[in-house]
């Protein structure tokens, strides 16, 4: 029967396993656990355990094996391949010889004989091999042992009895069988993750003309000759390209972008043409060049005639005179807007991919990628470090791996001795990497793709809101149930709001309420400061919007917080003073929020006290749709503020939260929390001056905070807001209310939900 090859999911890599959808095992006659024989069409061969395919690949003939085993085998992806059951005898006795550049003392035998068990090998045969310590810890990157000789002879497979042996030669000197093509980078696809839909666009454009060329001469077309990948530094553009180059009966030529260039006239275009020329006559080829940027810049933006010259002579390589042949051109860069566009047109680079930043299953996979070598104790859920890892692109997952590993690799450092230059075997087998290691990692990390506006999502929960239930009603509302909920908005045919504006008396809780709403959310967090936008230099300030915007788009979902957006979205054509950038900012800030580019779940949240001053056009319906007010506390709402800022206080059996409440008419929230402040000033102040230095660690239990103290701090607090000042935001809220759209559709969705 005839299987067609499929990658492996990226967690199941390295195990030496074959999965084959269970209607197929059963026409074959297999059982899970039995051995296959893998044969390509030359002379490779492979032995894999059988394991039962993903549910997906059901009834459809598909076997899903590793990079290593497709090497071995000498087969590629999509190719059909004939499997049968292989006679496998269990070893008594493997040797395997280690690289020579690894040094450890003692018996490694158990340890490698735990990692591989199971697995079929052969003589000759290089297996990789984490140790998961050192500098290779959680890199993803293995460490290859070569089995030296087995017991009986030809491939056997490794039990709980075998006996493994070390050689006392080291890897370099056992001689191999062959294992496909050597000398290429050692990536397979499933050392990628997150990259499904991107890999399957390169694999179309790239293995397709090099493996079936007679595809597209039936055609009539010539196959696409270039592709430029782009996107964010991180994200897994240079080991996308090693990958296929890897995967592909290629040869690779890799131009690193810099090193081309030289002082003597006309060296740079010579080494350029020299490397074209030998990917010519290797053909088929892949020609490589990261950093693109660097040596293909707009040229009515530069400066040197030696930058001019190279783009030129890229650009007659790619598409000139002379047939290029089967060689296909790949570039990487992570500033796609600087590079010459005479290159971004078909016959160069006829499709741009952006590798963008993973989203929550695409972290999944990138961690189970390089955690996939490492003794992770079970309680460890990548499922929630991957829902807590926003903005993270797969660079700083796998530093995060790497650094875990080093938090477990320090703790047993004081059992290592540096000194030696061999590392006891028996220290090995007790490392761990624990919850704990993660966490402490994931302190150190900041997310690359929100670098510059990244803020820490805030520690503030509904709990931490007393007295604002109908505000805190709206803003989930608004904000956590289209995130929550998106199938019911496309039943319901409604677009979720773009942006809120909570307005109100300062000291009310607006801030406050926004920290709440981006720790509830589990959404990306960028705060934003009116006035940190404002630059002396002309389109500083609008390129600061434009940039938050573009920040917030490729890592959605996210909420975007303006604090005080008064002060960049004042009425226009007042200020007549500013060289008419505060006008340009808000006509900036108008486009963003509903222009020609959608807001796919990104919300605006902005917060002010002086609503009366923000431009008209901002408060529209599908820009700052939802208005909400943050009122002064009633007495209840006061209660409840008490009750929380109070919560852990050690207060006297007579204070009576109701009595606090009813005192503080005119108090917002910052006030009660300025009185609970000075209250327990009060009372440490008097427990200070009344006990005796000596003594204080005995009598500490016994302080208290009683009504005197709170008497004396509403004293010395007096409320912030007037009867004017609360008038006249009740009349701001009547105005609002007035023009606010009819909110039917809201109404409905809420009814859905109760």
């Amino acid at each position: 029967m005839k299987l067609t090859v499929k990658p492996l999911k990226q967690k199941d890599a390295g195990r030496g396993l074959a999965a084959i959808d269970r209607a197929s095992m059963r026409e074959i006659g297999l059982e899970n656990g039995d051995y296959i024989l893998i044969q390509g069409n030359g002379e490779g061969r492979s032995v894999a355990r059988v394991w039962p395919g993903y549910p997906e690949d059901e009834g459809k003939g598909i076997i899903r094996i590793d990079g290593r085993l497709r090497q071995e085998a000498g087969v590629g992806i999509d190719d059909s391949i004939a499997v049968e059951a292989a006679d496998v005898n269990p070893a008594t006795s493997v040797t395997v010889a280690l690289p020579q550049n690894l040094r450890i003392r003692g018996d490694i035998g158990p340890l490698v004989r735990d990692k591989l068990s199971g697995q079929a090998v052969t003589e000759g045969q290089t297996v990789p091999f984490s140790f998961s310590f050192g500098p290779m810890a959680g890199s993803g990157q293995s460490v290859p042992l070569k089995i030296a000789e087995t017991a009986p002879s030809g491939t056997v497979v490794i039990t709980d009895s075998t006996s493994i042996q070390i050689s006392e030669k080291p890897a370099e000197q056992i001689s191999s069988r062959g294992e496909g093509t050597e000398g290429l980078p050692d990536v397979t696809y499933e050392d990628i993750g997150g990259l499904e839909g991107e890999l399957d666009q390169v694999r179309e454009m790239i293995e397709l003309p090099m493996r079936h060329p007679e595809l597209f001469q039936q055609l009539g077309i010539e196959p696409p000759k270039g592709v430029l990948l782009h996107g964010p530094p991180g994200t897994g553009k240079t080991l996308m390209a090693k990958a296929v180059a890897n995967e592909i009966d290629a040869h690779f030529e890799t131009i690193s972008g810099p090193e081309i260039m030289s002082k003597y006239y006309g060296e740079s275009e010579e080494q350029l043409r020299e490397v074209f020329e030998e990917a010519e006559e290797n053909a088929p080829a892949i020609v490589f060049i990261d950093e693109i940027d660097s040596i293909a810049s707009k040229r009515e933006e530069t400066s040197g005639d030696v930058e001019r010259r190279v783009v030129a002579q890229l650009l007659s390589l790619m598409d000139g005179l002379e047939e290029r042949g089967r060689v296909t051109v790949i570039a990487a860069t992570n500033r796609v807007d600087a590079i010459d566009p005479a290159l971004r047109r078909g016959g160069r680079f006829d499709r741009e991919i952006e590798i963008g930043v993973p989203d929550k299953e695409g972290r999944t996979e990138i961690l189970q990628v390089h955690t996939r070598g490492m003794p992770l104790v079970d309680s460890i859920d990548l499922d929630q470090y991957a829902e807590n890892t926003h903005g993270f692109v797969g660079a700083d997952l796998a530093t995060l791996a790497r650094e875990a590993a080093m938090n477990a690799l320090r703790r047993i450092r004081p059992e290592l001795d540096l000194e030696e230059e061999e590392i006891d075997a028996e220290v090995l087998e007790t490392l761990q990497v624990k919850e704990v290691d993660f966490k402490e990692a994931l302190k150190g990390i900041q997310p690359s793709a929100l670098r510059e506006v990244f803020v820490e999502v805030p520690d503030v929960t509904w709990d931490d809101v007393g007295g604002l239930e109908a505000t805190e009603e709206r803003l989930r509302e608004t904000i956590q149930w289209p995130l929550d909920y998106p199938e019911v908005y496309d039943e319901m045919d409604m677009q979720a709001p773009k942006g809120v504006l909570m307005y109100g008396p300062p000291g009310t809780g607006k801030t406050l309420l926004a920290k709440a709403v981006a720790n509830e959310s589990q959404s990306n967090f960028i705060s934003i400061k009116g006035p940190e936008l404002l630059n002396k230099f002309v389109g500083e300030s609008e390129k600061g919007i434009r940039e938050v915007f573009e920040k917030a788009r490729s890592n959605a979902p996210t909420v975007i917080f303006f604090d005080e957006i008064d002060s960049i979205a004042g009425e226009r054509g007042r200020n007549s003073g500013d060289s008419g950038v505060s006008e340009r900012m808000v006509s900036q800030l108008l486009t963003e929020l509903d222009g020609l580019e959608e807001l796919e779940d990104v919300v605006v949240i902005a917060t002010t006290n002086r609503p009366d001053l923000i431009d008209s056009a901002l408060l529209r319906p599908g820009r700052l749709d939802r208005h909400i007010h943050v009122p002064v506390p009633d007495e209840a709402a006061r209660r409840k503020i008490f009750a929380v800022h109070t919560e852990h206080k050690p207060l006297a059996d007579a204070i009576d939260l109701d009595w606090l409440a009813a005192e503080t008419e005119g108090y917002v929230g910052a006030d009660i929390e300025a009185v609970t402040r000075e209250a327990s000033m009060a009372a440490t102040r008097e427990f200070i001056n009344s006990v005796d230095p000596d003594e204080m660690d005995d009598t500490l239990g016994n302080v208290r905070i009683s009504k005197e103290h709170f008497e004396h701090a509403l004293a010395e607090v007096s409320p912030s807001v007037t009867a004017e000042t609360r008038e006249r935001y009740d009349e701001i809220e009547e105005q609002f209310d007035s023009a606010e759209p009819a909110a039917a559709e809201e109404d409905q969705l809420g009814r859905t939900f109760q």
